[in-house]
């Protein structure tokens, strides 16, 4: 094989020198016009003075299709260690054309390639492996709303639970949520600074990333407290809904109930034995009046008696007296 290289290499080269003369040949000699139509405005004296080097199309270092596989192969097998640092999809997609499949980009699909979808639309793709993509502009709150109930839901989990493909969906499904979250988050700085951030793709000069980071660092941490409050409210929504929580409460709240009952009791009695002892200082009153009354009553009786007799006893002394 290291003969075949060399010869392919040789080859390659004497190739270049030799489309390098007819170029030049062609710019010499032939003239600016083209012989046949064509769009636009084009020179062949333009086209070919030596501005844009004419090469071979082809890699010297692989003389044979068997070569290209085995340093693709090389290169997966690299990759499986840190998928992190690869494009797998361009690796495998490059993988396939060099063992000359047609079509090898209707079956693998790059990043680029994909096309924006709804977030249901974008579940039942990574339910079916294929790949999805997240997308600056998208309604992220939405996205992670609709596939984590998704996630969550009990039948879909039974279900991709029994496939040989379970894993690798729950993968693909957490790291697309990941995706729109780091968008979100994105959006959640940009609405503290007020600002849209810089394009994440296109370099910062220095003093400007300087006052960026200064002015990030003040929204992250508001963004801290903001999602810190949310997930306070959230987990005390959660000990609300939690059935030992649920279970507390109705205790709680029975036993208030029994303590109010027990409440309002007393103060019935209460009132009850304030009414008796009132009814009974009336009756002891209305008693006490009868029986002043009966004495009064007597007195005056034995009063009048008394005068009568006394009368009497006057009226008989003067009698005798005569």
């Amino acid at each position: 094989m290291k003969v075949m290289s060399g010869v392919q290499a040789r080859l390659h080269a004497s190739l270049k020198k030799e489309l390098r003369i007819l170029a030049k040949c062609i710019h010499d000699f032939m003239p600016p016009e083209y012989s046949y139509e064509i769009e636009g405005d084009f020179s062949r004296t333009e086209d070919f003075d030596g501005r844009v080097d004419v090469i071979p199309v082809s890699d010297p270092n692989a003389s044979t299709m068997a070569q290209r596989v085995t340093q693709y192969q090389a290169a997966l097998q690299l990759a499986q260690q840190a998928p992190q640092l690869y494009d797998m999809g361009k690796l495998h997609r490059q993988m396939l054309e060099v063992l000359g499949i047609k079509d090898a980009s209707d079956i693998i699909k790059l990043p680029d390639d994909i096309k924006p979808n709804d977030p249901v639309t974008e579940n039942m793709a990574i339910m079916k492996q294929e790949p999805v993509k997240a997308f600056k502009y998208q309604d992220h709150e939405a996205h992670i709303a609709v596939h984590t109930a998704a996630a969550q839901d009990p039948k879909i989990q039974q279900i991709i639970g029994q496939s040989p493909f379970a894993s690798a969906i729950q993968n693909a499904l957490a790291a697309h949520i990941t995706e729109h979250v780091a968008f979100q988050y994105r959006k959640e700085i940009e609405k503290q600074l007020g600002v849209e951030m810089p394009d994440e793709e296109k370099p910062l000069p220095e003093d400007v990333e300087e006052e960026l980071s200064k002015l990030t660092a003040e929204a992250a941490a508001k963004v801290l407290k903001k999602g810190q409050a949310e997930m306070a409210q959230a987990e005390a929504m959660k000990k609300q809904q939690d059935p030992l929580t649920i279970i507390q409460q109705k205790e709680m709240a029975l036993k208030e109930a029994e303590f109010e009952h027990k409440k309002q009791m007393d103060i019935a009695k209460l009132q009850t034995d304030v009414q008796k002892t009132k009814s009974n200082e009336k009756i002891q009153g209305a008693k006490l009046g009868i029986q002043v009354a009966t004495e009064a009553d007597k007195a005056e009786k034995k009063a009048i008696k008394d005068g009568v007799d006394i009368g009497l006893n006057l009226a008989r002394d003067l009698t005798s007296d005569e």
